[in-house]
């Protein structure tokens, strides 16, 4: 099946290498990130999950979950977590799907025949509180993924959640947002004490207002 944003992320439940899950119960109230990989012992990956695991403050400071998949069984999994933990000098402190028989990565589109059909693409999946999926990005095999684009990105997202606000190009934390359209100019004031800029009548800047 074809996930679209906006749709309520599918849950399963799964072994993992931190015991097993059912998705929706135990992502709770967080936000969270879930992200496959082709394989294990694949050295992309590899640095992927290394990347992740010296995150994990970051995601923690988000309320964000993050667990990983990949399509190889548990003891699989295991032993490749120790090559991580030697290679990227850290430790794996978030849980691994083990996911043999394809249930998850195709419950989630995981698998791109034109690529392979052997392997998962490399999804990545943001979902809200309310278990909707907030962001899909696929990247090919060869690309290993930018995790700091990805935190920018729930930051985004859990900013435009609670305000009439978007954010432009290559916004970070702390810079100027977009007001939306549907607040009409009358009504900004109220809404954004902390004032804002009219550049063109569609494009109003205002503070970044959760600061």
């Amino acid at each position: 099946m074809s996930i679209r944003l906006g749709d309520v992320a599918p849950d399963f439940k799964a072994e993992t290498t931190e015991g097993t899950i059912q998705f929706h119960q135990w992502l709770g109230n967080s936000w969270g990130v879930l992200f496959s990989h082709p394989a294990d012992f694949t050295p992309v990956c590899t640095t992927e999950l290394g990347a992740v695991a010296k995150l994990r403050a970051e995601f923690d400071k988000r309320n964000v979950k993050v667990v990983a998949l990949s399509a190889d069984p548990l003891e699989s999994h295991t032993k490749w977590i120790g090559d991580i933990n030697e290679t990227q000098k850290t430790e794996v402190n978030f849980p691994l799907i083990a996911d043999p028989d394809f249930k998850v990565a195709n419950l989630y589109d995981m698998i791109h025949p034109q690529v392979s059909d052997k392997f998962t693409v490399r999804s990545v999946f943001v979902i809200g509180p309310d278990k909707k999926v907030k962001l899909t990005i696929t990247y090919p095999a060869s690309t290993g993924r930018n995790f700091d684009e990805i935190l920018r990105v729930i930051d985004s997202l859990q900013l435009t959640a609670g305000y009439s606000v978007a954010t432009p190009a290559n916004w970070k934390q702390g810079e100027d947002v977009i007001i939306t359209a549907a607040v009409k100019d009358e009504d900004i004031a109220g809404k954004f004490p902390k004032g804002h800029t009219r550049i063109k009548p569609y494009l109003r800047t205002t503070p970044q207002p959760n600061l």
